[in-house]
Parts: structure tokens; C-alpha cells; sequence
């Protein structure tokens, strides 16, 4: 029997070991986008279907949550040019993006890197973050606690560690964090997180492909 944690916490090990071997995966070049699009949704059939639910107390809500959460996301570097060079972020990590520059003007690498930043790391995260994490923190057995159920220090921690998951865009990761973590404890809901991340990641896929401002796309 598997433990309850599997389908929450495997598909975010799964999508970090990507990160990990992403130098490995250089030389298949473009086939590396689709590669990851379909073992990760495999992963999430497989194991984690059963916990998913896109069931939205307040859809409306979200969604314009969602893009507020876009607009202060690229808001400091937008008004203050130069901003993002400052020590206190560039200390944590290079401010550009890890596509290489020769696939940025391949449809396919654009659309299935939308695909997963608007479709699977919104699942994949909130499966990880506020519905496991936020929970297992206030309670080893965080089945036996409810969605959204509040705890000042469960709150902070994940807050902080999703900032730190965000590289050079830590201090508007935390605030991204924050943000969803109250309306996890607001909504109760986990489609409402989903749809939140989703429509913040689509606003923001489409900023950087409009703008090109690729180091958006970690």
C-alpha cells in the first residue's frame, strides 16, 4: 500500500529531477519540452488523480486573483529598470532563462513550455505546497487535517520555501506565496488554488512571449 504522501509529494520530485539532469537532456534539444510534458502527466494519472479536484468555490475570484498575482509579478522589474540586477536577488541565482537561446523561436518549445506552466505546474505545485505541505507541517498525518486549515508557523514556512523555489525572483515569490497560501485558507478549495496558479502562469507565459523577456521562464 502506498504511502498518502506519494501522490501529493512524487510528481514535484519528479518535476525537480528534471531540473537536475536538464543539462543531460541538452542533446535532444527541442524533444526535451514534450518529454517532460508527457512523463509528468503520466505521473499525475498514474498516481496522483484520485487527490486532484478542480472544483472551484469561487471561480471568479481566482481567476482575477490570478492575474493580479501576474501583475506583481512583473510589476518591479517593469517600473524600476535594472532592478532585478540588484545583489540582494542576482545573489540567488542568474536572472535568465534555461531555454536555450536557439529554441526560443521553435513553436513547439513555446507551446509545450506553456503547456506545463499553465496546465501541470499549477497541479503540481499546489498538490505539493498547500495541499500537502501546509498540512503535514501543522500534523504528520495531514490526512486528518482539512484543506486550508491554518497554522501561523505551517503558513510561513511554505510561504518562504516556495520563495526559495523562485531563484532571483525570491521577494515576489514570497509575496506569490503568501498569497496563495491565504487563499488556500480562504477557499478551502484546492481547484480554486489550480485555477489561481494557472491563470498567473498563463498571463505570464503570454508577457514573455509578447514581450521576450524570457528570463520570466526559469
Amino acid at each position: 500500500m502506498k504511502h498518502p504522501a506519494v501522490p501529493y509529494v512524487l510528481p514535484m520530485a519528479v518535476f525537480l529531477g528534471f531540473l537536475f539532469i536538464q543539462d543531460l537532456l541538452a542533446p535532444i534539444g527541442s524533444l526535451e519540452f514534450p518529454l517532460r510534458v508527457v512523463i509528468l502527466s503520466a505521473v499525475l494519472w498514474v498516481f496522483s488523480r484520485q487527490v486532484i479536484s478542480f472544483r472551484c468555490e469561487r471561480p471568479w475570484a481566482s481567476i482575477l486573483l490570478g492575474v493580479v498575482v501576474c501583475a506583481l509579478w512583473v510589476a518591479p522589474d517593469q517600473l524600476f529598470p535594472g532592478y532585478r540586477g540588484h545583489w540582494l536577488f542576482s545573489s540567488f541565482g542568474e536572472v535568465k532563462t534555461s531555454i536555450d537561446a536557439k529554441l526560443l523561436g521553435d513553436p513547439m518549445v513555446l507551446f509545450f513550455r506553456s503547456i506545463r506552466a499553465v496546465i501541470l505546474v499549477p497541479i503540481i505545485e499546489e498538490l505539493f505546497w498547500r495541499a500537502w505541505m501546509m498540512r503535514w507541517l501543522i500534523k504528520p498525518e495531514f490526512t486528518t487535517v482539512p484543506l486550508g486549515a491554518y497554522s501561523a508557523q505551517a503558513f510561513w514556512i511554505v510561504a518562504v520555501l516556495f520563495a526559495s523555489e523562485h531563484g532571483p525572483f525570491w521577494e515576489v515569490g514570497l509575496l506569490c506565496g503568501i498569497i496563495y497560501n491565504w487563499w488556500m485558507v480562504k477557499t478551502k478549495s484546492l481547484g480554486d488554488l489550480i485555477l489561481t496558479h494557472a491563470v498567473t502562469n498563463l498571463c505570464l507565459s503570454l508577457f514573455t512571449m509578447y514581450t521576450k523577456q524570457w528570463q520570466y521562464w526559469l
